[in-house]
């Protein structure tokens, strides 16, 4: 069996993709490019057209901003300061008819797409989990029916050098992902897929 571990099939964008830590505090997000990240997550794919996703977009300086920077952990804030923008994603778990059973799904394939359309802008996102959820509940009001899921810190490239050590270093390390054979099976569980 041959499975190809090459990044040479799938698209540029999705081989370059990566969250950096090091962002340019200094060089801001036009209005055209969250426009168009945004456009693009809202065209993702979702159960039953539910679109259960929603966002909430705070630009580097105003309130909302800092609101979700204050969410953030202590080791997530440190770095994501520096970003443009800081994202928070929420999902919609209850609709008129009942539980939305794939909203955290559908949002992630929302975030996706969002992302991708961050590097086709020249830009960088960084997702994460690490921020307090009853945090920003809590300073933005989200309703019962919703849920913060994560962050996302969207910015240009920034020098590592600028970053604290430990983080420089993570910063620097190569980019590894599970082998095809661990991830794709055929058959039964574990049996790797034949690509």
């Amino acid at each position: 069996m041959t499975i190809r571990n090459s990044l040479a099939a799938i698209h540029p964008l999705i081989a370059a993709r990566r969250s950096p830590r090091a962002f340019d505090p200094a060089r801001p997000v036009s209005d055209e490019a969250v426009y168009a990240m945004l456009e693009a997550a809202r065209w993702a794919p979702s159960a039953f057209n539910s679109q259960p996703w929603r966002f909430i977009v705070g630009r580097k300086g105003d309130e909302t901003y800092a609101r979700i920077l204050d969410a953030l952990s202590e080791g997530n804030r440190v770095w994501a300061r520096n970003a443009s923008l800081l994202i928070l994603t929420v999902a919609q778990e209850h609709g008129e008819h009942g539980p939305l059973r794939y909203a955290w799904h559908d949002l992630g394939l929302a975030t996706a797409q969002l992302i991708l359309q961050v590097m086709a802008l020249g830009l960088y996102a960084h997702p994460m989990a690490g921020f307090s959820k009853d945090a920003a509940r809590d300073a933005f009001g989200i309703p019962v029916d919703f849920a913060p899921v994560a962050v996302v810190a969207v910015g240009y490239l920034g020098d590592a050098a600028d970053l604290p050590e430990a983080l420089r270093e993570r910063e620097d390390a190569p980019r590894s992902r599970r082998s095809l054979s661990e991830t794709a099976f055929q058959g039964t569980w574990g049996h790797p897929a034949v690509l």
